[in-house]
């Protein structure tokens, strides 16, 4: 198979004929269960092929090739009753836990909160016999394979909310780069969405790859956290794809929940991650966290998480929003701790549409070292390129336009001494970010204040002056019962 692309558009045209599918979303999730059964069952062959007494955790007749690789197989009724009353019945409740059977571990974890949407049997042995065209043990069709999927999670941008769960490919590759994982190294991703940091930085790492000894280092250095069942069966399956032979580390829970109960052992030598932002969590999720930083809202719980989650002299670069640099309250508590305990030293400041079409928010990528506090944060202001007025779905950023902030960026061992002002670069002491009660959003002297009519960005500054007269209102009532007070123990 040369071209793998009109096979998918074909599975999906068939999936758009059934009444049980409705819309991108499902016809993905549909289609990753299925692709993740054909991978997984491919894979089992290689390993039955390479090592002595291979065993599936998978029961005999509940395995890929025994239902689904006969094109004059079940179909009809006859499938659509093995899929709903076998199938997912007891993938769903395989007796498997990480230690003892890690394969059958990360199946389960795929289906647990899986569905069969598809309501035609014979529709759905169409879909079925379609993948068989395509031989996950062929390489160089694994490797076409690999590009295939990128365009299914970008697919994910127009399904709705699910594109929250693709980060763009460039931003990814260019934080992965700068923070520069090393063979060896734990690295998670705490909100790893389809994988995709989780995949740049394999790549990253097999560079560093010469023999089994290295290959088995890079298969247990990957770690991370799904709370959705659909980004979760995308990110194993990913995984699978890009060889990571039993991503069992790689959980179906909110990392969140979890706060308490991760200790020093559970501490990693670099995250890279994508957190939810403008999203509020359950009641109750908050309560796990210190007093002092309690919020409903995601991005600011990651924050802590991913503090608490680093080791001495860990990095971490974390993609945020604007709302996140100039929030006050318990945001400003979060800043101040991270400036305590981490050296912030360098805020990526990225231009509208980066995220379009999910979000048109400005966005922030920061990058910090756990263990001293910081100094002086570095800015770098991203531009857009040459004859680019804003990033769109068919125009997206470009890794190479970060060759910029790559030539500019320097050395952290030394400080960073070799970095320069320029009109897109500065840099802000720390005292300068308490005097203005932890606001990060530090403008860029070298250009003059410009007037935005962009609807995000008015927003954006309405949030902030509503916090601010928020935060004078509070001031003013703190003073006023102060003088009360005291009024009233000066007259008993």
């Amino acid at each position: 198979m040369s071209n793998l692309t009109p096979v998918i558009k074909s599975i999906q045209d068939v999936m758009r004929q059934d009444s049980g599918v409705d819309g991108d979303a499902q016809r993905i999730s549909q289609l990753t269960w299925l692709l993740f059964l054909k991978v997984f069952d491919a894979l089992e062959e290689e390993l039955e092929a390479t090592r002595d007494h291979y065993q599936s955790p998978i029961p005999q007749d509940i395995r890929w090739r025994a239902w689904a690789a006969n094109p004059e197989g079940l179909t009809g009724e006859a499938l659509l009753e093995f899929v709903d009353k076998e199938l997912f019945p007891t993938l769903k409740n395989l007796s498997a836990d990480p230690a003892r059977n890690p394969r059958g571990y990360v199946v389960r974890g795929v289906f647990e909160d899986a569905y069969n949407y598809m309501k035609s049997g014979h529709l759905l042995r169409q879909v079925v016999n379609k993948l068989n065209a395509i031989d996950f043990n062929r390489q160089a069709e694994r490797h076409q394979f690999n590009d295939l999927y990128e365009k299914i999670l970008r697919d994910l941008q127009s399904a709705g909310n699910a594109g929250e769960f693709y980060t763009p490919r460039a931003v990814t590759q260019f934080m992965v780069d700068m923070t520069n994982p090393q063979l060896g190294e734990s690295l998670m991703d705490p909100a790893t969405g389809t994988g995709g940091f989780l995949v740049c930085a394999i790549e990253h790492l097999r560079n560093q790859v010469n023999n089994d000894a290295d290959q088995a280092v890079l298969q247990n250095s990957i770690r991370g956290f799904e709370k959705k069942q659909l980004p979760h069966m995308l990110c194993i399956t990913n995984l699978l794809l890009h060889g990571i032979e039993v991503p069992s580390q790689i959980v179906h829970d909110n990392t969140l929940a979890n706060f308490r109960q991760f200790t020093a052992a559970d501490r990693v030598n670099v995250i890279l991650t994508n957190p939810p932002f403008g999203g509020i969590e359950e009641p109750g999720i908050e309560a796990v966290f210190p007093a002092d930083v309690r919020t409903k809202e995601t991005a600011d719980l990651f924050l802590v998480l991913i503090q608490h989650l680093l080791k001495p002299g860990g990095r971490a670069a974390v993609v945020l929003p604007d709302g996140f640099l100039f929030g006050e309250g318990v945001k400003a508590r979060i800043k101040e701790q991270l400036l305590q305990h981490c050296n912030l030293h360098t805020i990526v400041r990225l231009p509208n549409g980066v995220f379009a079409p999910y979000t048109g928010i400005k966005t922030n990528l920061l990058f910090f070292t756990k263990g001293q506090p910081t100094q002086h944060i570095w800015y770098y202001e991203h531009p857009y390129p040459p004859g680019v007025k804003n990033y769109n779905k068919t125009k997206p950023i470009r890794i190479d336009e970060f060759d910029l902030e790559k030539a500019w960026w320097g050395n952290e061992a030394d400080g960073f001494a070799a970095r320069v002002e320029n009109e897109r670069a500065w840099k802000a002491s720390v005292e300068q970010i308490k005097a203005a009660n932890y606001n990060l959003d530090q403008k860029n002297p070298h250009i003059g204040e410009q007037t935005s009519h962009d609807p995000e960005v008015l927003l954006a500054n309405y949030a902030r002056l509503q916090a601010e007269a928020q935060a004078l209102r509070d001031e003013l009532k703190g003073i006023l019962a102060h003088s009360l007070s005291a009024k009233t123990a000066a007259s008993a």
